[in-house]
């Protein structure tokens, strides 16, 4: 009983390590997040849209929404920002014209783009000493973790709205206000 205890206050211990490990990591990618945002006249949650845009390929304002957990009405002032930066460019389906495409300009976000390059680097690297399994393992945990996050999220919103207490400014169900 004693054992099982100890591997108890043991495990305990351990998640908390991981919890505070993981809230650093996610608090220092916000920061360095902000700061490539604040150096391409950009905010930071603007910025993060863009890296689902890279990661999503060519999608819609609907499909952008989905996968950052934003409201279409904040999507289209992302978007609106995103375009005026240079940064996107909307496009029309071909077979459908009412169909609006949100795609990048990759030579504009190569330019944003190189501010990652030492950071990807480093990863790399760090990546380099783990196994396959490993890789794997983390992977697995990675997408978990996105996954829980968006339907937290839209727990949040959910919360929020039910309680009556909209966040005030920027937040998940409210459109950004523009920059002066």
């Amino acid at each position: 009983m004693r054992q099982a205890l100890s591997r108890t206050k043991a495990r305990a211990a351990l998640m908390q390590k991981l919890e505070n490990a993981l809230r650093r990591s996610s608090a220092q990618g916000v920061i360095f997040g902000q700061t490539v945002a604040n150096v391409a006249g950009i905010s930071g949650s603007d910025l993060e849209c863009l890296d689902f845009l890279i990661l999503e390929g060519r999608v819609t304002a609907g499909r952008l929404a989905d996968v950052t957990g934003l409201t279409t009405g904040a999507i289209t002032g992302v978007v609106d920002r995103l375009e005026k930066a240079g940064l996107v460019r909307r496009e029309r389906d071909e077979a459908d014209r009412r169909k609006v495409f949100i795609a990048i300009v990759p030579q504009n976000v190569a330019r944003i783009g190189k501010y990652y390059e030492h950071m990807q680097r480093a990863m790399q690297q760090a990546f380099d000493g783990y196994t396959d399994a490993e890789l794997r393992l983390l992977l697995r945990f990675a997408d978990q973790g996105y996954t829980t996050m968006l339907a937290a999220t839209e727990q949040l919103k959910s919360m929020v709205g039910a309680a009556g207490n909209e966040p005030k400014g920027k937040g998940p169900s409210k459109k950004p206000k523009q920059a002066p």
